[in-house]
């Protein structure tokens, strides 16, 4: 399978939520940047800038953003930093979604 599947987009082009976050990230480092510094970790869609991450999460997981770092792995997927604006808890919204 290629990199750049068309599979997950919608007919103009343009990606889904569902298809923008792919998964998110369960490393230790992960795990570090959620109780440090309030972020979340995912990999996305390569071909997904940074306001339509940003919005995936708001939509996808109900929560406020308040910066989104991006940056493409030698393997060739986007992983984003995604940090949470001071009202949300990343520790709660990963322990919601699944991540701890």
């Amino acid at each position: 399978m290629d990199k750049c599947s068309n599979d997950s987009r919608i007919k103009d082009g343009m990606l889904d939520h569902y298809a923008i976050i792919k998964f998110p990230l369960t490393t230790v480092s992960a795990m570090k940047e959620i109780e440090d510094n309030n972020t979340l970790v995912f990999i996305v869609d390569v071909k997904a800038n940074k306001h339509q991450i940003k919005q995936a999460v708001k939509k996808l997981y109900d929560i406020d953003v308040a910066k989104g770092n991006t940056l493409i792995r030698p393997d060739g997927e986007k992983k984003a930093y995604v940090r949470l604006a001071p009202d949300y808890d990343a520790l709660d919204v990963a322990n919601k979604i699944g991540i701890i």
